[in-house]
């Protein structure tokens, strides 16, 4: 099955709501497959061809090379705001944790926290997707134009992006785990034979 295909089915079936925010894998690969002025080199930074950069390469502000770092910047962005309130949240839940009357609210921190985790879990598998996603268009768009002199690196671009380092969303995670360990304790204390 095509990269496209399984992308499309992924985020319907798991995250539909967060569908704009996703790679524009087919509008990338559309562009590519055009015969894109806008890709080939000309004659400013010529002495050193392998640095190339976007503005050596006089990018009008069209095409693939265009859209592409309109992509990063919005997966970038959706992937830190969501991390930026995933600290806020982790804080309120914690908050809650140590305020807890009775059972019932305890089993209602416990849900929250659990669901919490499944959005982290949710929010990194889209970083795993569109990650994916741009290596197979740079690896495209490589095969498509290794013919010029000027070849843009995309990929060391793409791997400095915040939504390539998931740190910060592990070490999230791993304290909703620990939040979690600690409230299933306070009922069930572990069992010494």
């Amino acid at each position: 099955m095509k990269f496209g295909k399984r992308l499309r089915e992924e985020v319907e079936e798991t995250i539909p709501e967060w569908k704009s925010e996703f790679i524009s894998y087919k509008q990338l690969k559309k562009l590519l497959n055009q015969n894109d002025p806008d890709l080939r080199e000309t004659n400013v930074c010529c002495k050193r061809p392998r640095f190339a950069t976007l503005d050596c390469l006089g990018v009008g502000g069209k095409g693939f090379i265009r859209l592409f770092e309109g992509e990063i910047e919005k997966v970038n962005a959706f992937f830190v705001n969501k991390e930026e309130d995933y600290i806020i949240r982790i804080k309120e839940l914690q908050e809650m944790a140590a305020k807890l009357d009775d059972d019932e609210e305890r089993l209602e921190v416990q849900k929250n926290i659990l669901d919490f985790h499944a959005e982290m879990v949710l929010l990194l598998h889209y970083s795993v997707l569109n990650l994916t996603g741009f290596m197979k268009i740079v690896k495209k768009h490589k095969k498509k134009h290794t013919e010029g002199r000027h070849h843009i690196h995309f990929m060391p671009r793409v791997m400095q992006q915040p939504f390539f380092s998931t740190d910060l969303l592990y070490k999230l995670m791993k304290e909703c785990e620990a939040m979690l360990d600690r409230l299933f304790l306070v009922n069930n204390p572990p069992y010494h034979p």
